[in-house]
């Protein structure tokens, strides 16, 4: 690596790789990070041991600020997995018709599998996490599902209609468990005794500044959850920048190797970014993501769809993605547009008052909602009624007589008449997502679009 720069390679072609294996990389390094986070509990909370749920309590709400625009129409249940030592078993009981999604993912963000009311139906299941490698023989009754790396992440999404209906909810949640394969079928591991960080993630080596430390991460996490075998050779033109060399060469490098890499970085961030703000579909000032998860091209285990439609191996994709919503859902489990402006193309403000007018609702197999985050932090929002989302398990929500509905999108409350259809909106800017869950053909092929949100003072 040191005889980098003698060689005949201009300066400009190695920056321009540096920025492909960022791109490349990046994926991996925030997905393997956030799940190491998870482990140890992010800022106090939303955390768990690996092999063992962490289980949301209650609806969040504004004072929640771990993770942006977080959901308020289900409880989170997630995982973090390590089936390396052995096979997990997952135990996931009969909800009785309820909406629920166990969101499977690898160490580089590939959606993998899907359990839940879409994919496997609501009955009780059983199901075994195995390894890349693994080829042992599994109990009866226990579904196998081969996950792509050693480390994978669960995100549970249980539905939720209010505040009266979580106690329900907090007692599925404790009937979803992970065992140990040597253990099963007995009693899942009691959590008491364990200390969030006890498992040993592969780690970065010490002493790796800190402009550097996420291409060290790479190395390190590239080498312990390595990608699928036909992209050796993609990833073998990394060689040039230390990413496939056993020992880190990021300790002591050459100024100039530092500079390379620095502004390969700078240049992927750049191209994350324009892809977010132009790359999305936009329809009556609505971006649409319903496509912006369908990089995996390889994996699919039981509630994927293996179809041209749902498949694009594209890095740059993969990287935005990450970046703009890490663990989103394939479109056909749940779509998630979002919009920073109103249909005259000027950035939503809580200054102005809005309509959201749907001749027809969206059409869904589950249910659907719109919650309000401020910009650009896409946080919930504090509110005097305490409405965080507005949607069809809104209770009390009000439709004109041939079904149409219209919501109120503003500050200040709309009046007495008008509160049951408000969404209440922080004083400055800010983004609205509308999630549909288990959207039908509809949504997913463009035939249904979202109205406009309008400006109506």
């Amino acid at each position: 690596m040191r005889t980098l720069l003698a060689e005949e390679k201009r300066y400009e072609e190695l920056v321009g790789l540096a920025r492909d294996a960022y791109l490349y990389g990046y994926p991996l390094t925030e997905c393997v990070r956030t799940m190491t986070q998870m482990t140890r509990g992010i800022e106090g909370a939303m955390g768990a041991p690996v092999n063992a749920f962490w289980h949301a309590d209650q609806l969040l709400d504004p004072a929640f600020r771990q993770v942006v625009s977080p959901n308020n129409d289900t409880l989170y249940s997630v995982a973090v997995v390590d089936v390396g030592p052995e096979p997990m078993v997952l135990h996931l009981p009969d909800t009785h018709g309820r909406y629920y999604v166990m969101q499977c993912v690898d160490a580089w963000t590939n959606n993998f599998a899907y359990l839940g009311r879409r994919a496997t139906g609501t009955e009780e299941g059983v199901y075994a996490f195995v390894g890349p490698e693994w080829g042992g023989t599994l109990p009866r009754g226990v579904a196998g599902i081969r996950a792509p790396t050693d480390l994978m992440g669960i995100i549970g999404r249980t539905e939720v209609s209010g505040a009266d209906d979580v106690p329900a909810v907090r007692a599925l949640q404790q009937q979803y468990t992970l065992t140990p394969l040597h253990a099963w079928p007995e009693t899942p591991p009691d959590l008491g005794n364990r200390r969030h960080d006890d498992w040993a993630f592969p780690a970065p080596r010490p002493g790796v500044r800190a402009d550097l430390l996420v291409w060290e991460e790479m190395r390190v996490w590239m080498q312990a959850y390595p990608p699928p075998a036909d992209e050796g050779e993609y990833l073998d033109r990394f060689a040039l920048l230390g990413l496939t060399e056993k020992e880190s060469p990021y300790l002591d490098p050459e100024p100039e190797i530092a500079a390379v890499l620095t502004l390969g970085r700078t240049a992927a961030e750049k191209v994350i970014r324009t892809y977010i703000r132009s790359a999305l579909p936009k329809v009556n000032g609505w971006l649409y993501t319903t496509h912006l998860w369908d990089y995996n091209t390889r994996f699919f285990e039981v509630g994927t769809v293996q179809e041209e439609a749902w498949t694009s191996g594209n890095f740059m994709r993969r990287a935005a993605a990450a970046r703009a919503g890490l663990f989103g859902n394939h479109g056909y489990e749940a779509a998630y547009p979002w919009t920073y402006e109103d249909g005259e193309g000027d950035l939503l403000t809580g200054e102005r008052h809005y309509l959201l007018h749907f001749d027809h609702l969206p059409p869904v197999g589950a249910f659907w909602s719109v919650t309000m985050y401020s910009s650009p932090d896409y946080l919930l929002v504090e509110n005097p009624i305490g409405r965080y989302s507005i949607g069809d398990r809104t209770p009390g929500l009000q439709y004109h007589d041939d079904g149409s509905l219209d919501l109120y999108i503003q500050y200040d409350p709309p009046g007495h008449e008008k509160e049951s259809n408000w969404l209440p909106a922080p004083e400055g800017e800010f983004r609205p997502i509308m999630r549909m869950y288990q959207p039908d053909q509809a949504v997913l092929d463009g035939s249904y679009l979202l109205p406009p949100i309008r400006r109506v003072d």
